[in-house]
């Protein structure tokens, strides 16, 4: 970690920042040389940026829906508005872990996954995700605009609240790829990083909804982390995309098969 002086002044604010900057496409500036670990510190933001996500999302479903566009419109720029907000850092995580997994041999899984041309199962992958996520959207908006909000604050913060934890019980699968770059986030972050998460779920679905929802996300995103410690020895950060994104669907559609408890 650095000792200079800049370093030493990166407080909470620089690293919500940070969280910002490393999960979104805001145009924020950060001043002054950072920490080698400066994500690692700034991992209990995560689900602070999902929360910024969450709402951007719901905003264009409210105007779209506003406008008369039908339901699955306006669900499909709601997806389209926080893939702008993120760049689709995740659905690319998704996709090439997708097409990793088709690998022959670590070695061979973990390059196919460094290969920015996208394969058949990628393809596949992101027409499930985005097939899910939209039906899912679409339902609410139509039966439930009152939850929209709610729940679309609630799966990009909550699938965003378990990643320090993955980061911290999994290994970088390349020495010297982003996860090992990094660095691992403390307890404290991780923690913190999970308070919030469950917060903004219980928040936006509701505690009996909430928990339950919570609890199936968590599972799903850790069944992706035992998957990649088994296929590539660690994680890296298409690993990391691909459990966000099951995250989000889990909890979108816990919303959706949820929905009279929710009225």
């Amino acid at each position: 970690m650095s000792n200079s002086p800049h370093a030493a002044r990166f407080g909470p604010a620089e690293q919500l920042a940070l969280g910002l900057v490393f999960l979104t496409r805001l145009p924020i500036r950060l001043k002054g040389a950072l920490p080698e670990d400066a994500v690692a510190r700034a991992a209990w933001s995560f689900p602070l940026a999902g929360v910024v996500i969450g709402l951007v999302g719901a905003l264009a479903a409210i105007a779209a829906d506003a406008l008369g566009l039908p339901p699955i419109a306006s669900a499909l720029l709601a997806l389209a508005a926080t893939m702008a907000m993120t760049g689709a850092l995740h659905e690319d995580g998704l996709a090439d872990m997708a097409d990793g997994l088709g690998g022959r041999t670590r070695e061979h899984k973990l390059e196919i996954m460094k290969d920015s041309r996208i394969g058949s199962y990628g393809v596949l992958a992101l027409i499930v995700d985005v097939g899910l996520r939209t039906t899912a959207l679409s339902v609410l908006i139509q039966d439930s605009r009152g939850h929209l909000l709610g729940a679309l604050v609630a799966a990009h913060a909550g699938s965003r609240a378990l990643l320090p934890l993955l980061m911290r019980a999994l290994p970088p699968a390349r020495p010297g790829g982003l996860a090992a770059s990094v660095g691992v986030p403390s307890s404290w972050a991780s923690v913190a990083a999970l308070v919030i998460g469950t917060a903004a779920v219980f928040w936006g679905l509701g505690d009996r909804l909430g928990l339950a929802g919570f609890v199936a996300a968590a599972v799903a995103m850790v069944a992706v982390g035992a998957l990649a410690r088994r296929e590539l020895g660690g994680y890296t950060g298409d690993v990391l995309g691909a459990a966000q994104q099951l995250g989000e669907i889990v909890l979108l559609l816990a919303a959706v098969v949820q929905l009279p408890i929710m009225l």
